[in-house]
């Protein structure tokens, strides 16, 4: 089963993608950016989803970090900020796609299937 890294300092938020997520792919949180970027060091995933706003370190200082050293590493933004200058820092910063919260679970599922397949 492929193995998602969720990037989430919002319990709610990760709840959501639990539920979304949990039929079809094993998952593991990290609670904000120094956590991600630790986590992806020492674990393999398939796909890391990236909260951009977070405690310590910000989704797109630990996105740059993981790209540093895992360019393969497909990283999502997640964020509740959809403006397009969002979506371009995300972009610059090395993420391959960006979802805005809410993210229907369809779009969610899709995106990441995109990445990494079923």
């Amino acid at each position: 089963m492929k193995k998602i890294l969720i990037a989430e300092d919002n319990d709610s938020n990760y709840i959501l993608m639990t539920y979304i997520l949990k039929k079809y792919y094993q998952f593991e949180r990290a609670k904000n950016g120094k956590e991600a970027v630790e986590m992806v060091e020492k674990n393999e995933y398939d796909i890391v989803l990236m909260d951009i706003k977070m405690p310590i370190m910000d989704g797109l200082e630990a996105t740059k970090a993981i790209k540093a050293t895992h360019q393969e590493l497909p990283v999502v933004a997640l964020t509740a900020n959809a403006f397009d200058s969002d979506r371009q820092l995300a972009m610059e910063a090395g993420c391959n796609d960006f979802l805005s919260k809410p993210v229907s679970s369809e779009l969610c599922l899709n995106t990441i299937k995109k990445f990494i397949g079923e």
